[in-house]
């Protein structure tokens, strides 16, 4: 069976490569969330050169340090071909390995090294004695510590003294753009109409794996059936290996925080509130954690006066896999096993419209790009972008903005996200107009409405020239999809 060909990531492979030019040994930090491809990138930089992967066990409750080293003493005796090695130490496993290599040009990955080696206190320590005295000799020689816990990464590795300049290149891995999704889409051989796509996005996300799921000889809506609806589908019981898997012990807390984040973005004060934790502390952990993940986003607001990132900021449920579970599956999650779902039409899930414009905004704000493509903006002149949010005071009302780009011109681009299945009414100018009204700005600065969208809108919209431009994300696949035929 043809493997499905690697897609997007060349910043990240680029800044592989550049490290084979350098003569010294390299030690590399790879993070990402669950499924998101880091090990894929790392065997596609491995190409073609002396390559080991030794990979942590996933957590269970018999899970301990022993097995942890156990394993990695079966993959290393299995890969090296020598007799079994269970009862060794971390250091002498790391020390036969790094002379097994020694004046070889290889890359050696450590997967999962958070699951490998946080249960064991000295695993870390034994690492850095192994990288100082054996493993950094070699000048041929490139290792990579990947995982999916990024703030066990961040607090043991990265931001540990024991590390300090040893590492050489640090990599964090987020979902694919739109227009690598797409090329995903075309390589699996998936050639749906562009809502058709927007509908299995919805879903995925930008991560590879969930994409690679897709079976290209039915439609869209079959696919989301048969992955999300069956009992022995894929995504059925995913979040729950997410966050038993990511978070362990702790998992319950994590599932509260996703569930207040559902139905749009909450601030730290009001997730406070619904969760009644005090302020600070663990929540302020958890809530980290998350964002490290790239399930959660922290959208910081700005001064539009000053341009100055401001104190106040919002927590977006950043995650399509994880809201559409939340409303939709776990709902219906004892139906689904009686299969209840199997003949039942995708167009009647309730409130399908609502979700698929919060998911639809997920994809157009990582796909910021484009907009300022379309706009004609360039990066540099951008003050500030992001999600806006006006607080009502004595002083202003509140009002909250999908997507706003201040420029250093004092131009201000309000952005209104809207995902229809039909073309988009009229009303959609009121709504825009009340939030131009709402806005406080300085004096000198000018607001200009822009209208994104992905199934047109009706021709009294396109008259008004209300919109300074309507951008149409379905026409950033339909061009990808030509460019491909080309």
């Amino acid at each position: 069976m043809t493997r499905i060909p690697f897609i997007g990531r060349k910043d990240s492979l680029a800044a592989l490569k550049r490290l084979r030019r350098k003569k010294i040994a390299s030690m590399v930090v790879v993070r990402g969330r669950r499924r998101i491809g880091k090990s894929r990138l790392v065997e596609e930089f491995a190409k073609g050169q002396h390559f080991y992967v030794f990979s942590g066990l996933p957590p269970t409750e018999k899970t301990n340090a022993q097995s942890q080293k156990d394993e990695f003493a079966r993959q290393l005796g299995h890969q090296l071909g020598i007799p079994s090695l269970r009862g060794s130490d971390w250091g002498d496993l790391f020390t036969i390995l790094a002379n097994y290599v020694k004046e070889k040009k290889t890359i050696i990955l450590l997967d999962e090294i958070s699951w490998m080696g946080s249960l064991d206190p000295t695993f870390l320590g034994k690492l850095k004695i192994a990288w100082d005295m054996h493993f950094s000799k070699n000048a041929g020689l490139i290792l990579v510590l990947c995982g999916s816990v990024s703030s066990w990464i961040e607090k043991n590795i990265i931001s540990s003294t024991g590390f300090f300049g040893r590492i050489s290149q640090k990599i964090i891995l987020d979902e694919l753009s739109l227009s690598e999704c797409n090329l995903l889409l075309e390589a699996i051989g998936f050639h749906g109409s562009a809502i058709e796509k927007f509908m299995l996005l919805s879903i995925t996300g930008g991560v590879p794996w969930y994409l690679e799921l897709i079976n290209p000889g039915i439609s869209a809506a079959e696919n989301i059936k048969h992955l999300c609806f069956e009992k022995d589908g894929v995504l059925f019981d995913e979040f729950r290996q997410i966050f038993h898997d990511r978070f362990g012990r702790r998992n319950e807390t994590y599932q509260r925080i996703v569930r207040i984040l559902v139905d749009g973005p909450k601030d730290y004060k009001e997730l406070s509130k619904a969760l009644n934790y005090a302020s600070g502390g663990p929540l302020s952990e958890y809530l980290n954690e998350l964002v490290l993940s790239g399930y959660v986003e922290k959208d910081f607001n700005w001064s539009i006066k000053s341009g100055r990132e401001s104190r106040s900021f919002q927590y977006r449920l950043g995650d399509n896999y994880l809201r559409f579970f939340l409303k939709y599956i776990q709902p219906n999650y004892n139906k689904i096993i009686k299969g209840h779902f199997i003949k039942k039409p995708m167009s009647g899930l309730s409130g399908w419209d609502s979700i698929m414009g919060f998911q639809f905004e997920n994809h157009v704000l990582r796909n910021r790009k484009y907009i300022l493509e379309k706009l004609d903006i360039s990066p540099s002149d951008v003050v500030y972008d992001n999600p806006f949010f006006q607080r009502k005071t004595k002083k202003q009302l509140g009002c909250q903005i999908d997507y706003l780009i201040q420029t250093k011109f004092r131009t201000l681009y309000l952005c209104e996200i809207k995902f229809s299945k039909s073309p988009i009414t009229s009303t959609v100018m009121n709504e825009v107009q009340e939030k131009m009204n709402r806005l406080k700005i300085s004096k000198g600065f000018s607001c200009l409405p822009v209208l994104i969208h992905v199934n047109g809108c009706n021709e009294v919209i396109e008259k008004s020239d209300f919109f300074v431009q309507i951008i149409d994300f379905k026409e950033y696949l339909h061009s990808m999809d030509l460019a491909l035929m080309n």
